[in-house]
């Protein structure tokens, strides 16, 4: 995407749209999930085996893969680049793949949940049943990110917000019709209206991706021919990023579990998570738009600005759901949460207003580093980030007297901020 008129807020906020609308969609996809699971058999330790094992367990594995839609975005400049990372995407889900049914269907597992983690016994067998269920997780999520990447750079993100639509109303479909017509149990259902959902997005992706395959993408171009040493250097900073960032879920888990009231924290987090991830979401869908405007005129300046805009807006209505009564109705009567829950659900979103906005600026100083193909800086800045946020939970693991959501969000948030930090200074060193 090059063009010689200046970029303008308006261009800005047309790419970034679709994503935000994609993101929003993703975001939605753990409130309502949550909104079904609450109000079947059992629902503190489903929402609790999914908060602790299930999701973060699946989403650590997956980690690798992540940032195959930045890496897509930045370097799918030609058919052969495209079949060259394709190539290199099938790999790595397989291998991932392979590691989370070691996981799933080995006592691996138990090594994991009982040794590692240490959560309740209740939630050991649910969790277990769940992430088996979540096997074909990581390939889909590879695969369509992948050509997402491919979509958004050549100015086709409505196809990615698409995706998500059809993602979401699968979902909806089948917590639906599990939970008006048969007796599974939550986790069963959830796990597989999370698995089938992301699969009918995937082959929506593929599908989508196919007329810029065949009619816009260059056979070849000038740009140089990626190899594996240079995909490895250019892209192993950027899959350590989500890698590193996604431990800290079972870590936290692994921390809540060792703090005071650690049932109902873990039952009361998915909950918290999905919320913040609301509206942390706007920022996350920057992040490529950074990537594919930064070097076009005026480019850098008007996206500064967006940046400015969307990082105020993003807090303060996460400020306004904070403390007014917006908050307690949305986890008392949309997530369907018990008012113990609610309670602590409320306070702990407090806690979290910094998040979007600092979203915003990671995915500003991290897109524009992306842009100058210097990534180094932005695997350092998670390595700070997740430093902290094990020292931090480890503080707590032994001498917090608060509720262990209180402690953990508390420590994210600051952890968080010294990542946002690191990487303006890594960026500055670059201007």
């Amino acid at each position: 995407m090059t063009q010689t008129q200046p970029i303008t807020l308006k261009q800005v906020f047309r790419l970034w749209l679709p994503l935000a609308g994609s993101w929003f969609l993703m975001g939605i996809e753990t409130p309502m999930l949550t909104a079904f699971v609450a109000r079947m058999a059992a629902p503190e330790i489903t929402l609790a085996a999914w908060g602790s094992l299930i999701y973060p367990i699946s989403l650590a594995i997956e980690g690798p893969i992540i940032m195959l839609l930045t890496a897509s975005t930045a370097l799918a400049k030609d058919r052969l680049a495209y079949q060259t990372l394709f190539r290199y995407m099938v790999i790595m889900s397989v291998a991932l793949s392979a590691l989370h049914v070691l996981v799933a269907f080995t006592p691996c597992y138990y090594f994991l949940a009982e040794g590692l983690l240490k959560v309740p016994a209740a939630l050991i067998e649910p969790g277990r049943i769940g992430l088996q269920i979540m096997t074909p997780w990581t390939f889909m999520i590879a695969w369509r990110r992948l050509n997402q990447g491919t979509m958004i750079k050549y100015g086709n993100s409505k196809a990615v917000a698409i995706g998500t639509a059809i993602r979401l109303i699968s979902l909806i479909s089948i917590l639906t019709i599990g939970y008006g017509f048969t007796d599974f149990s939550g986790v069963v259902v959830g796990a597989c209206a999370v698995a089938i959902s992301v699969t009918m997005e995937a082959l929506y992706a593929h599908m989508a991706v196919q007329p810029i395959l065949h009619n816009r993408l260059p056979e070849t171009s000038e740009a140089s021919p990626i190899t594996r040493q240079s995909f490895t250097r250019f892209y192993l900073p950027l899959a350590m990023t989500p890698l590193m960032t996604l431990l800290i879920h079972p870590a936290g888990a692994a921390g809540m579990s060792r703090m005071p009231e650690a049932l109902p924290s873990l039952a009361a987090w998915p909950v918290v998570y999905g919320l913040v991830f609301l509206t942390r979401g706007m920022g996350f869908a920057y992040n490529e738009v950074v990537v594919s405007l930064a070097g076009e005129p005026e480019g850098k300046i008007q996206l500064n600005r967006f940046a400015r805009i969307l990082a105020l807006s993003t807090m303060g209505l996460l400020a306004l759901i904070a403390f007014t009564p917006l908050g307690g109705f949305w986890f008392k009567y949309v997530t369907g949460i018990s008012p113990e829950l609610t309670q602590l659900a409320s306070v702990t979103i407090m806690f979290a207003i910094l998040m979007p906005g600092y979203q915003v600026y990671q995915s500003w100083y991290g897109g524009l580093l992306v842009h100058y193909h210097e990534t180094k800086g932005i695997s350092e800045a998670v390595m700070i980030y997740v430093g902290l946020a094990l020292f931090g939970l480890w503080l707590g693991s032994n001498w917090a007297t608060m509720p262990g959501i209180y402690w953990a969000i508390n420590v994210f948030v600051a952890a968080g901020l010294c990542q946002t930090f690191f990487l303006r200074y890594r960026y500055k060193q670059l201007s």
